[in-house]
């Protein structure tokens, strides 16, 4: 995953870029007949700022290509989305099926018990992400410099 971004104040050891947050209901060509077009229009776009390390030297106003691995960022984004739904499921299922006693059981129970699961599921996936090596590997880096005539403002 790739963002251009522009370099705009230098630390030792690492550059700040900012960088234009894109929705992607400004881009189509329904935007004028659409709803969300017409919110996405209305409200200014912000403005990402990241601190970015680095070795390389930059100038204020430098045009950069930004990266995140996208290997990593589909590890995360799966953890995510999956561990709560499996948690809410297994969950529903030991209580639809573990717990079934006389031939009869609550809904109420099977519900209360699929959302513990659901719960537990969003915390184990939190811890997961939490993670030391997954932060770093979420990490954005430069991957390279764009050339003044290459680059194209995106504000």
């Amino acid at each position: 995953m790739e963002e251009l971004a522009t370099v705009v104040d230098l630390k030792p050891d690492c550059v700040v870029v900012q960088s234009q947050v894109k929705s992607s209901c400004s881009q189509c060509q329904q935007v004028d007949n659409c709803g969300s077009g017409q919110v996405a229009k209305a409200f200014p776009q912000p403005k990402l700022m990241l601190e970015i390390p680095t070795q390389e030297a930059f100038d204020i106003g430098d045009k950069v290509l930004i990266s995140i691995p996208e290997q990593a960022l589909l590890s995360v984004a799966w953890q995510v989305y999956l561990w709560p739904i499996l948690g809410l499921i297994g969950f529903a299922a030991i209580a639809q099926f573990g717990f079934f006693n006389n031939g009869t059981i609550s809904e109420g129970f099977v519900i209360l018990f699929a959302l513990l699961g659901g719960y537990l599921g969003f915390k184990f996936a939190k811890h997961r992400v939490s993670q030391h090596e997954v932060d770093k590997a979420l990490q954005p880096q430069i991957k390279q410099k764009v050339s003044a005539s290459l680059a194209v403002d995106i504000s």
